[in-house]
């Protein structure tokens, strides 16, 4: 197994840590290893380019386009 240092660590990090380890019983040490274990192994979604639109514009409350007319369609080009 590897080790690592994690230098200039800020407190209110470090504190957050503490407490989220004592939550749910494990050692600092343990719960970080999960959450690195966790944010390792996701793998990123899969979406579509419009879902990822949406999720970009949603927040910003959308954009109403005025729709043209319908018109009939035209006649098909005679090549005779």
């Amino acid at each position: 197994m590897a080790s690592i240092t994690i230098r200039n660590l800020d407190d209110e990090v470090k504190t957050r840590l503490r407490v989220r380890a004592a939550g749910n019983g494990r050692s600092m040490e343990e719960e970080a290893r999960l959450i690195l274990r966790d944010a390792v192994e996701q793998k990123p979604h899969a979406r579509n380019l419009a879902a990822a639109i949406r999720a970009r514009i949603a927040p910003l409350g959308g954009v109403e386009l005025e729709l043209p007319p319908r018109e009939p369609a035209r006649e098909a080009a005679s090549f005779d």
